[in-house]
């Protein structure tokens, strides 16, 4: 349980009401009740202030007066509500090595960590303070994982990774799988070693069962503040810049460059050896088959529509070419003839008279 004073403090938001109400949880507007913090960022949604329940309601200075209760007023407050749950329910951490685990004589786990049941940590990886390693994690030969890191059940850290300080892993995902790279001998594929390895930086979350390449030369780069969801695949080489986001199943092909500050939706696919510029925006299931250099957002396909409707425009879309083509010919036949023109053969514009 948290007092409203103290929680208003650390969270940098004006408190209208009462310091010494207590809330321990966070809840939506509909279904709270005086223990819990909830919160209004759509105005649409307004006239639930009358109605609600909460313990306090955290809200811009032009919705305050709409609230009935106590009220925490903040310029932004989705991500005061952010906070506050973090603070109302953070992250249990009790340090220790879960007699099952392995390690390595050779690895150094940091006293502060946490490790769970059945968690591999292989020679020479580094753990820093206050990681949870849970069950089942396997941290490979030479990984190096920063303070404050979370790496959720199952999940796979390769051999010669390395994470910056704040990361979440979550279950599933593998960081440091081979890159897809095959050499072509007649009619069989040869494997290429994948000798680089994958940077991950600072404050990065990576979702489940997402998979990242390591480099076949060079690394793998995640930048610092990345937020990756479920089921993305980000293949070797690539490159991706800081605070960027990518929403489910997007997959990234070998080597391309994706900037900072972008937003990749779901279910996009990227071509490799590309360059996408910072503040790039992606709609879902776009096909990204050729360079972004400009700011901006770009999308591809089409919306969903009734199959008959959907067919009919598929047909007419196969008949684009020739419909262009025969277009092309009669603007042809239509245009005036300038050698008849008798405007057409002057040198130039007339002039006047000397």
């Amino acid at each position: 349980m948290k007092a409203l004073g103290e929680l208003a403090e650390a969270l940098g938001a004006q408190l209208v009401g009462d310091p010494e109400h207590q809330v321990r949880r966070v809840a939506s507007l509909a279904e709270a009740g005086a223990d819990a913090v909830s919160f209004l960022v759509d105005r649409r949604y307004r006239k639930h202030l009358q109605q609600t329940a909460a313990g306090a309601v955290i809200v811009t200075a032009d919705d305050a007066d709409a609230v009935t209760g106590n009220a925490l007023v903040s310029e932004n407050p989705h991500l005061t509500f952010a906070r506050a749950a973090q603070l109302l329910y953070p992250e249990p951490r009790e340090p220790g090595r879960d007699p099952a685990a392995i390690i390595a004589a050779s690895a150094s786990v940091a006293t502060d960590a946490t490790i769970g049941p059945r968690a591999v940590i292989e020679d020479g990886a580094v753990i820093g303070h206050r990681v949870v390693v849970d069950a089942g994690v396997v941290i490979g030969a030479g990984v190096r994982i920063g303070d404050d890191c979370v790496i959720r059940a199952g999940a796979v850290i390769a051999a010669d990774c390395q994470l910056g300080r704040n990361c979440r892993i979550q279950s599933g995902a593998v960081i440091g799988s081979d890159g897809f790279g095959f050499a072509r001998d007649g009619r069989r594929w040869e494997r290429v070693p994948q000798v680089g390895g994958v940077v991950i930086g600072d404050d990065v979350d990576v979702g489940a069962n997402t998979t990242i390449d390591r480099g076949a030369i060079g690394d793998t780069v995640i930048g610092d503040g990345v937020k990756i969801d479920n089921l993305v695949q980000i293949a070797h080489n690539v490159h991706i810049g800081a605070h960027t986001a990518m929403a489910a199943a997007v997959g990234v092909s070998g080597s391309t460059y994706i900037g900072s500050y972008c937003t990749i939706a779901g279910m996009v696919g990227i071509a490799g050896h590309l360059e996408i510029a910072d503040n790039v925006h992606i709609t879902g299931l776009t096909q990204v088959t050729k360079s972004l250099r400009e700011p901006g957002v770009y999308s591809s396909g089409t919306g969903v529509e009734p199959n008959r409707s959907w067919r009919r425009n598929a047909a007419r879309f196969h008949q684009l070419d020739d419909m262009a083509r025969r277009l092309r010919a009669l603007e042809r036949r239509l245009a005036p003839d300038n050698g008849d023109d008798p405007a057409a053969s002057q040198d130039g514009p007339a002039t006047e008279q000397q």
